[in-house]
């Protein structure tokens, strides 16, 4: 019996983090990266519009972590997402990391766009 496992299903969780990189679903991921419960890749930061905008009729918030500590967000990108009815929330990786596993295990539509924890 597990007590305190959580179990995704084929959904990609965080399972950690260090200097630079994420660890999703067994994979280590260099630099900033997009992860949606399907999928993810490295992610081109707040210029990087287009990617999460393709995710507008697949999840309801983005999490947006800045790194080691929390950061506004650029006003265009926050605009972009939020037009195309995404909500951001923005927080520090490590915080941003957490809260979308909490969320993935309970089937929200959520995606996180983490920049490194250097």
């Amino acid at each position: 019996m597990r007590l305190t496992e959580v179990t995704y299903g084929t959904a990609k969780a965080i399972e950690g983090y260090g200097p630079g990189f994420f660890r999703v679903a067994g994979h280590i991921f260099r630099g900033a990266c997009l992860i949606t419960p399907w999928d993810a890749g490295p992610w081109g930061g707040f210029e990087d519009t287009a990617a999460p905008l393709s995710l507008a009729d697949r999840i309801d918030v983005l999490f947006v972590g800045t790194g080691a500590g929390i950061a506004h967000v650029p006003a265009t990108f926050r605009a972009a997402l939020e037009g195309q009815g995404i909500g951001v929330e923005v927080m520090a990786s490590p915080t941003a990391a957490r809260t979308y596993n909490v969320l993935l295990g309970e089937g929200r539509r959520v995606a996180v766009a983490l920049l490194p924890v250097d």
